[in-house]
């Protein structure tokens, strides 16, 4: 059986070498992501950004930047900017790790592969969820006094940490699986790309 996966262009040969890149980028910009949300956590925003995020409404929202001053706002805008970078690696990552993983399972359950390629998919649903909500942030950043992006940012961030959190536990399960698997004999299928 052959899925059709968000990376079907990348051939199976490469897509180790591409995963090792992506998790690489991944983790420097998540780094420097967390260094600029150093400046984010205050008692209005104890989890910084993440705050932010799941404000849901226009007077939390407010009384977050507010926490933050001039200086923090800069911070917050910086870490809205590159995060446009994070979604992408972190969204590619991900997904392609899905993808992996659901190869090396596919002889032992279609059904646990094909989790793992509607994952991969659902990734960039995510993607898009986190760009939406970015936009919404920094519409509040810039002072709109329009509630309706404090509880946007919030709907779009809760299925967003979602789907990414299913995913990563797809991946480290699946891999793992996979790893005894692998150790123990089993047969593998390169059929997923």
């Amino acid at each position: 059986m052959k899925f059709r996966t968000p990376f079907n262009w990348l051939p199976i040969a490469e897509q180790t070498r591409a995963f090792v890149v992506l998790f690489v980028l991944t983790i420097i910009v998540m780094v420097a992501l967390q260094v600029l949300g150093v400046k984010l956590k205050t008692d209005a925003a104890p989890s910084g950004i993440v705050s932010f995020e799941l404000a849901g409404t226009l007077p939390l929202a407010q009384k977050i930047i507010d926490s933050w001053g001039q200086t923090g706002r800069v911070y917050a805008g910086m870490n809205l900017g590159l995060d446009f970078l994070f979604i992408v690696a972190y969204a590619s990552c991900i997904g392609l790790g899905c993808v992996m993983v659901a190869r090396s399972l596919e002889q032992r359950s279609i059904l646990i592969a094909y989790v793992g390629v509607v994952l991969a998919w659902a990734l960039w649903l995510a993607a898009l969820l986190d760009c939406i909500e970015n936009y919404a942030l920094i519409n509040l950043l810039l002072g709109s006094p329009q509630a309706v992006f404090a509880a946007l940012s919030k709907w779009c961030a809760i299925p967003k940490f979602l789907i990414v959190g299913l995913g990563i536990a797809y991946f480290i399960l699946g891999a793992l699986v996979a790893r005894v698997i692998k150790l123990s004999g089993g047969a593998q299928s390169n059929v997923i790309r």
